[in-house]
């Protein structure tokens, strides 16, 4: 039985320039607003039905998160902007980077512990004495 509706514009070149735009930090919105670039619904669907195009664009969004961590050194050291409006680009890309690879750029915790000692862990409540 033949397919009902449009044929699909996937091609794989058209993937990996998707991807390759993602991967240099360019956010999902502006690369399709590109009139060549297919809408973001259809590159959302690629995404749900196409495990390699899948594979390839997880890649690209972690890739991402370094070029911007690269982008706020960049701004940080441009000294023509407005301070508290590159503060806030700033710390918006930190939190994203943060958030998208966290084992890279998330906040770090440790636990020092002296041996021999009782070691009582609380998190989110009151430490029962026992």
């Amino acid at each position: 039985m033949p397919k009902i509706g449009r044929p699909s514009s996937y091609t794989d070149e058209m993937a990996d320039e998707i991807c390759s735009r993602l991967a240099c930090g360019i956010p999902m919105r502006t690369v399709c607003l590109d009139k060549d670039m297919p809408a973001m619904p259809t590159v959302w669907r690629w995404i749900r039905e196409r495990e390699d195009f899948r594979k390839q664009y997880s890649i690209a969004k972690q890739e991402s998160v370094d070029a911007i961590v690269e982008e706020v050194l960049e701004i940080a050291d441009d000294v023509s902007g407005e301070v508290s409006r590159d503060r806030l680009r700033i710390e918006s890309r930190k939190w994203i980077a943060s958030k998208l690879k966290p084992k890279k750029y998330g906040d770090r915790t440790s636990l020092d512990v002296d041996t021999g000692s009782d070691i009582k862990i609380t998190i989110g409540g009151d430490a029962k004495a026992e």
